[in-house]
């Protein structure tokens, strides 16, 4: 805590300051917010504070343990990256939304009750939506009224879900829960809606690429690792997660491959890295979940630093379509490296971060017995390869001159993408670095021969698939075209099912009150014929006639009275 002040606070409060500072002091201002809570975080205590009792509830705004420090240093480093990165750019909303953002999502892995987490919860989607609409165009301003809802909609499930269990329970404590009642399936909803889970995942490929240049790396970094650490915190072994977190892992390959937006593609990505870490925490041992943190630490590194290289293409050269680019490696060398990085870190090469944090969870399954699994992830690696690892730089700085030339990336954002590569490399080569942050005592070998040359094998035979397939053209080309996903669902299907309903509806209603109007003419008609000026009724009848009915219909009577 800076000055008293809870982590996740001390970014939010601080970011209302950002107005105040102008030019090179708010640029050092915006990265100081972020160091001095990562330097006091360093120094911080294990234990909960501020707490207090709120209608008969305890309220806990900070716990701090392993497992939230982990992701608390994590986000401070992402968060204080990110900002070096944006530098260059003077839009104070932005600069705004991105601090209050991170301080968000910071605050919610130190909550100690559903309350609290559920305020930062919702937090996290109203600022973060200010990163999309910052490019203030057409479709960023669709997709984030898109995402706010869907963001929105996942606080209140979690909302909802806590109010239930403080009925059930008498307790709102964010503690290991079990499925099995109505509110544990809503909070696990809610949590598996930031996570992407399958079915729930479109928001992420909709949102992230429309965002601003550097609005994408902050989203890349808090949204969906919270959502991981707090199926971390709150289902640890369920083991539904490991059948979701397959899933997870396989079909976004498929999507990514096909994908012409390079943004696109990685979002695809970070939705199959997500599947690693749902994995690990469904298994939900001590490796496990020491690989699921790993993983998270080391992805935010590497998808920040994938997106960055991507961003820097954006800016210089205003496209990232593959079906666009190529070429671009004479024009930014350095941006070519550092993508080069990020892409051997995701891929998990020997000795870069993202092979010692994903071994953690490959032989977390294998040790458990779940030998599908296992396949499913292993097969996961080889497509991420493909995409990630291959795809990315070679479409965007190699496959073909595109002949565009531009100039090399801004300093500040070699600066971002220096640092980033360089602790992708730094924690690969030297894992006890990560392995002292997690949250269990790590007793695991990386680098052994078996597990060395068994990477290099699927990574080489993924790469003589890749040369193949270009080599005889089946490798589906970069072409300018929209891949149906499932949000086809919600924004096309259902809103034309929806308007048909209502136009048979209205059809069948005009109908029915077009029955009625002839209905009600016939009737009219039928009372004007009897009872209108020459109806039969209406006519003047002689006095004997009048007389003789009479008298009719008296002897009638009589009759009908004696007999």
């Amino acid at each position: 805590m800076v000055l008293g002040i809870p982590p996740g606070l001390f970014l939010i409060a601080g970011a209302l300051l950002v107005p105040l500072f102008r030019g090179r002091w708010r640029q050092m201002y915006m990265l100081f917010l972020p160091l001095a809570g990562l330097w006091c975080l360093v120094d911080g205590q294990s234990g909960t504070f501020f707490a207090f009792t709120f209608m008969e509830y305890e309220i806990v705004p900070v716990r701090v343990d392993p497992l939230s420090l982990i992701f608390g240093y994590i986000f401070h480093i992402a968060a204080a990256l990110s900002v070096v990165y944006a530098w260059h750019n003077d839009d104070i909303v932005e600069q705004m939304a991105g601090l209050a953002y991170a301080g968000s999502g910071i605050g919610a892995v130190f909550a100690g009750d559903l309350i609290t987490l559920f305020v930062y919860w919702e937090a996290m989607a109203v600022t973060s939506v200010f990163l999309i609409w910052a490019r203030r165009t057409e479709a960023s301003y669709a997709a984030g009224m898109r995402y706010l809802i869907i963001q929105v909609g996942s606080g209140v499930l979690l909302l909802s879900g806590a109010i239930l269990m403080a009925h059930e329970t008498g307790s709102i404590a964010f503690e290991k829960m079990t499925l099995g009642s109505l509110a544990t399936w809503l909070i696990l909803i809610a949590f598996g809606i930031k996570c992407a889970f399958p079915f729930m995942h479109n928001w992420l490929q909709d949102s992230y690429p429309e965002a601003t240049v550097t609005g994408t790396v902050f989203l890349s970094a808090f949204t969906t690792k919270c959502a991981v650490y707090a199926l971390a915190r709150g289902f640890p072994g369920e083991e539904l997660l490991i059948y979701v977190g397959a899933a997870m892992t396989a079909f976004p390959i498929f999507y990514a491959v096909i994908e012409n937006d390079l943004r696109r593609v990685l979002a695809y990505s970070l939705n199959n890295q997500l599947g690693f870490m749902v994995v690990g925490v469904g298994i939900g041992t001590t490796l496990a979940i020491n690989g699921a943190a790993a993983h998270a630490f080391a992805h935010i590194l590497y998808k920040a630093l994938l997106f960055m290289s991507m961003g820097a293409v954006l800016y210089r050269v205003g496209t990232v379509k593959g079906s666009e680019l190529g070429g671009l490696y004479k024009s930014m060398p350095f941006t070519t490296v550092f993508c080069i990085i990020g892409a051997a870190s995701i891929s998990a090469f020997p000795l870069f971060s993202g092979f010692i944090a994903k071994s953690l969870t490959l032989s977390a399954v294998a040790h458990e017995g779940y030998l599908a699994i296992w396949m499913i992830l292993l097969f996961a690696s080889a497509g991420v390869f493909h995409h990630s690892g291959i795809k990315i730089p070679y479409f965007a700085f190699f496959a073909h001159d595109s002949g565009k030339r531009c100039k090399e990336a801004p300093l500040n954002m070699l600066i971002a993408m220096g640092i980033t590569a360089f602790m992708c490399i730094a924690i690969g080569v030297y894992s006890p670095w990560l392995y002292s942050l997690l949250p269990y005592p790590v007793e695991y070998q990386p680098y052994t021969p078996s597990h060395v040359i068994g990477q290099y094998q699927l990574l080489m035979f993924s790469a003589l698939a890749f040369a193949v397939l270009m080599r005889f053209k089946i490798y589906p080309p970069e072409l300018k075209s929209v891949n149906l996903d499932f949000d086809i669902t919600y924004r096309k299907w259902l809103p034309a099912i929806y308007r048909g309903m209502i136009n048979l509806t209205r059809d069948g209603w005009q109908s029915i009150l077009e029955d009625l109007r002839r209905g009600v003419q016939r009737v009219v008609a039928y009372m004007f014929r009897h009872h209108g000026p020459e109806g039969i009724l209406a006519r003047t009848w002689p006095t004997g006639s009048m007389a003789l009915w009479v008298a009719v219909l008296l002897g009638g009577i009589l009759l009908l009275y004696y007999v």
